[in-house]
């Protein structure tokens, strides 16, 4: 189960360096709302991104990176949680 827990932990913080990566690439202007579809996936992949928004607060990138990376791991650990205990119930 750690294992898994730390599977989901990367995937976050392989999704928060990859929008790193594409906002560092396209820099003048990396993700604005007028590009609805690419603002929506960047909102819905990064929880703390939605809640700076949200809140009207900045994040720096480094700290967008360990939130997601957080974020992912408690995701991970409550679907290995709920996953094991279906597994156990058959």
């Amino acid at each position: 189960m750690k294992f898994r827990i730390a599977m989901w932990a990367g995937v976050g913080f392989l999704v928060a360096v990859g929008w790193a990566l594409y906002s560092f690439s396209a820099f003048p202007s990396p993700i604005t709302p007028a590009e609805p579809i690419v603002w929506n996936l960047a909102l819905l992949t990064q929880p703390i991104v939605l809640a700076g928004f949200r809140f009207h607060f900045g994040i720096g990138v480094y700290w967008v990176i360990l939130a997601n990376t957080i974020a992912y791991g408690w995701i991970g650990l409550i679907a290995e949680t709920v996953r094991q205990k279906l597994r156990h119930a058959h």
